[in-house]
């Protein structure tokens, strides 16, 4: 248990700080689970983690493109973050502290992909000619900005399907797995077809562990709080989310 999971932060950066302050033992490593919202470099914002010389680990939700080009710059551009640059997770494996980590960026958008439906779009490449033919008459930088959030923060089939042919020990995504309410089922198959034994996500502000039937584990963290992959609370973040009851198959750990 060396790896804290941060859920989505929001600009909360002050309860990350304070919540570090509060530690006895560093973790060894901090990966963020989307949401981030930089106003600044992601290099400037995570100085209470570097600071404290705990590498971070990213990848991206659907509010990361909410400023537009440059906020989505602030976070993504290793010009402007080379030390976090490489902590990149979205759409690749990377081993940290000995533990296969999987990330996957986003959320399912309509427009692109939503599970079980069949995707509408399976490459970024496609994306400029189909949102010309939906906005008609729209001005192009409204194109243009469409084609942006899309491309960015949408959950787009050409990642999934690379990443279900590699192999992890854990899945971290923006998006929630079917362990929750609203969460899709297509990430835990994700998570199967990579072999993982976790999903670890963010997206709806709240903390619980879960167990399927055969096994697979899920875990959610809560906005700004710090988690160990086995739920074990380094800090608190923002008020949590009320979580009903688990979709069927599901058991929620205590």
């Amino acid at each position: 248990m060396t790896i804290v999971f941060i859920g989505d932060i929001h600009q909360q950066w002050d309860k990350v700080e304070r919540g570090l302050a509060s530690l006895t033992v560093l973790p060894k490593a901090a990966v963020l689970l989307g949401d981030i919202q930089c106003e600044q470099p992601l290099d400037a914002l995570v100085a209470p983690l570097l600071n404290r010389g705990i590498p971070v680990h990213w990848i991206f939700g659907n509010h990361d493109n909410d400023g537009g080009p440059e906020m989505w710059a602030n976070l993504t551009d290793p010009a402007r973050n080379p030390r976090t640059a490489p902590g990149a997770l979205h759409g690749r494996v990377a081993e940290i502290e000995g533990v296969r980590i999987a990330g996957l960026g986003g959320t399912f958008r309509p427009r692109i992909w939503e599970p079980p439906n069949p995707p509408r779009l399976h490459h970024r490449a496609d994306l400029p000619a189909d949102v010309a033919e939906l906005g008609r008459g729209w001005r192009p930088e409204h194109i243009a900005a469409l084609v942006h959030s899309l491309g960015t923060t949408a959950i787009w089939p050409e990642d999934y399907d690379h990443l279900a042919a590699q192999q992890a020990d854990i899945l971290i995504v923006h998006e929630a797995p079917g362990s929750y309410p609203t969460g899709n089922p297509a990430l835990d198959a994700l998570a199967r077809a990579m072999g993982a034994r976790l999903v670890i996500h963010g997206h709806y502000h709240t903390g619980y562990r879960a167990v399927a039937p055969d096994g697979l584990r899920a875990l959610g963290v809560g906005a700004a709080w710090g988690a160990f992959e086995d739920g074990t609370v380094l800090w608190e973040g923002d008020k949590e989310r009320h979580l009903t009851a688990l979709p069927n198959g599901w058991v929620r750990e205590a």
